[in-house]
């Protein structure tokens, strides 16, 4: 990477920590780049761009990889248009400003990545999986939810205790789904990935 990049993504991060933004914490980070690269991926949907960082990560992992990134908080995608103008990856990042259960996408990929609106997984596994290559992976962060999925739900307040019933539903529908063949990584805060049979 060189020096101006960088700085950019430095910057990126930085932006993200003042403005409470989250994005990818660095081992989660590391773990989709290097799997980008290892299993030679070439085109990504990514659901929950926030500012552009794990696209740009990715994007910058490998010169022939595309990817289509969908976001539906405004300023956020502004955001995310900027700082792909800012590492000249315009040609290779696609943003779409949508809703991803409202959005329409025709191409295929070799990876999904959820990233989005946690309680909405099971939503946005369904919906798109009709856009995933044949023998396709479907990455999800965020499987552990900052600890939370492992605490006393009686600790929780009623907001987060009904998300975090979600992704654990998420993670039974991941388990029971036998299109896919699924693993739970414990890195960073939980990472899934399913493979297509």
């Amino acid at each position: 990477m060189n020096e101006n990049i960088y700085s950019q993504i430095k910057e990126i991060k930085k932006y993200a920590l003042e403005n409470k933004i989250p994005i990818m914490v660095d081992q989660s980070i590391d773990f989709l780049t290097k799997f980008v690269v290892d299993h030679q991926v070439k085109s990504v949907l990514e659901i929950g761009t926030a500012i552009g960082y794990s696209a740009i990560m990715m994007a910058l992992s490998s010169p022939d990889i595309k990817i289509t990134t969908i976001e539906r908080d405004q300023e956020r995608y502004m955001e995310a248009i900027k700082n792909v103008k800012k590492t000249n990856l315009e040609d290779r990042i696609t943003l779409i400003f949508n809703d991803a259960l409202d959005a329409e996408v025709d191409d295929t990929f070799d990876l999904i990545f959820l990233d989005a609106a946690k309680g909405q997984n099971i939503h946005f596994f369904e919906k798109f999986e009709k856009n995933l290559k044949e023998n396709g992976f479907i990455i999800t962060d965020n499987m552990n939810f900052h600890g939370l999925i492992h605490q006393e739900e009686e600790m929780l307040s009623k907001n987060l205790r009904g998300l975090v019933r979600k992704i654990k539903a998420y993670e039974d529908f991941l388990k029971n789904n036998d299109d896919y063949e699924v693993k739970f990584i414990e890195i960073g805060d939980g990472i899934s990935v399913a493979y297509k049979k």
